[in-house]
């Protein structure tokens, strides 16, 4: 018998979104100034306020107000009818010095001995359902987000719109585990109050904001959902083919939105930043912390040992745990589940073993495997920190300094996890 599944996606001017934002170019910043700096930030945002908090040991004196001002400006909070403005809400920060306690577990003489920044569980997931190795419904939440994204930034069509969106897609899928198609899509997004009602009655304000949401569905069917579909490989496309559920702005209009409509947090979207549901999850965030949070580095290294295992064939899809505990650096555990999907002859743990003698998993190694310290993470804070494209840039940073504007541009690498540069040394490790 089919059955449905279900994932979500926020954009990147969702509240919590931008509380990610924020405390990622944060993280970014005093990386770039001084590599060795230790971050957990928080973030709140809501009607016309900014509340940074959290724990900074670092070199790097950082004007952290500006910073915020620069990551709501480039996401679109530009217009005092938002009610959160970049150049007028008011940035509160109460970041303080890292406890010398956690940081006493973390630093080594040995950096190699370089203890874990906290105990917990990671977990990293990979599936060949789509090119990307993610799973299909997420994958498809994040791209009608991005297109809307790229849509509003444009302003060619659709033009009314404004940064807070959500989206969620449903997939149908048979009793071998394949999708079969499309079941729902739904796609909330704010919009500026762009018909206005022919009179100051409820019978004329209802017609005015049906047409609103009659123009909204016809774009997103239009512009939105075509150019997402460009995109995607021709089995994917197929999945479209059959007729399937849209809902847009099912709640009626959305104009009220943002931080003005809702506060947001660090940290509230570990789900849509991870696997959309499937898999499982630590429960750890990863905005606003520097690598030696293992909650943020190790799960980045269990999505590259799922990723590569998958690409390597020895299974269809894997969960990958790894646990630590706080101030240790190796890990206390690392387990490994194919769903039965193994394509070798061997039992998941008798896996976990081979992959436990290929992946040095210590927080130092990890940290030098995915070159962590540097600013490679302001990108990952909004459309998913897995299954993006691996790639290298070139990043400015600025900061005042005894009184003169200094700059620095470091070339990065985005991504370095979602390589399969571990391959050739899983097949051979394999025997595959």
């Amino acid at each position: 018998m089919s059955y449905l599944f279900t994932s979500e996606s926020v954009s990147e001017g969702h509240p919590d979104k931008i509380a990610d934002q924020i405390s990622d170019a944060l993280v970014d910043n005093f990386l770039a100034w001084d590599p060795n700096s230790k971050v957990a930030c928080e973030t709140l945002v809501t009607t016309g306020q900014v509340v940074l908090a959290g724990e900074v040991k670092s070199k790097a004196y950082l004007d952290v107000q500006e910073i915020a001002r620069d990551v709501i400006r480039r996401i679109g909070y530009t217009k005092s009818a938002y009610m959160f403005e970049a150049n007028s809400c008011g940035i509160l920060s109460a970041i303080h010095e890292q406890s010398p306690d956690i940081n006493q577990g973390v630093e080594r003489s040995d950096k190699k001995l370089q203890g874990a920044g906290d105990q917990g569980m990671m977990f990293g997931y990979a599936t060949n359902e789509t090119n990307d190795y993610m799973p299909l419904a997420l994958d498809l939440s994040h791209r009608l987000l991005w297109v809307l994204s790229q849509i509003r930034k444009e302003g060619k069509v659709m033009t009314y719109l404004r940064p807070d969106a959500k989206s969620q897609v449903t997939i149908e899928y048979n009793d071998a585990h394949q999708a079969q198609r499309i079941h729902t899509i739904v796609i909330s997004t704010q919009h500026d109050d762009f018909i206005q009602p022919a009179n100051k009655s409820e019978s004329a304000k209802k017609a005015a904001e049906k047409k609103m949401l009659d123009q909204i569905r016809q774009d997103v069917q239009t512009h939105v959902i075509p150019r997402v579909m460009k995109e995607l490989s021709a089995s994917v496309q197929k999945l479209f083919k059959t007729k399937y559920i849209l809902h847009v702005n099912p709640t009626g209009v959305f104009v009220i939105g943002g931080p003005h409509g809702d506060s947001g947090l660090t940290g509230r979207k570990i789900i849509v930043d991870t696997y959309g549901g499937k898999g499982a999850h630590g429960g750890g965030a990863f905005s606003g912390k520097d690598p030696s949070k293992v909650d943020r580095s190790a799960a980045y290294a269990t999505r590259h040992i799922a990723k590569n295992m998958v690409a390597a064939g020895i299974c269809d899809e894997v969960l990958v745990q790894v646990a630590y505990a706080i101030g240790v650096a190796h890990p206390v555990s690392l387990h490994v589940n194919t769903y039965g999907t193994a394509k070798v002859d061997l039992s998941d743990g008798a896996i976990s073993d081979i992959i436990n003698s290929v992946f040095d998993m210590t927080p130092y190694a990890i940290e030098k495997r995915f070159k962590l310290r540097t600013p490679i993470y302001s990108e990952t804070a909004a459309y998913g920190h897995m299954g993006r494209k691996s790639r290298v840039v070139n990043k400015t940073f600025k900061r005042m300094e005894n009184g003169a504007e200094k700059e620095k541009v470091i070339q990065v690498e985005l991504f370095p996890w979602e390589k399969t540069d571990y391959v050739p040394a899983l097949k051979k490790a394999f025997k595959l």
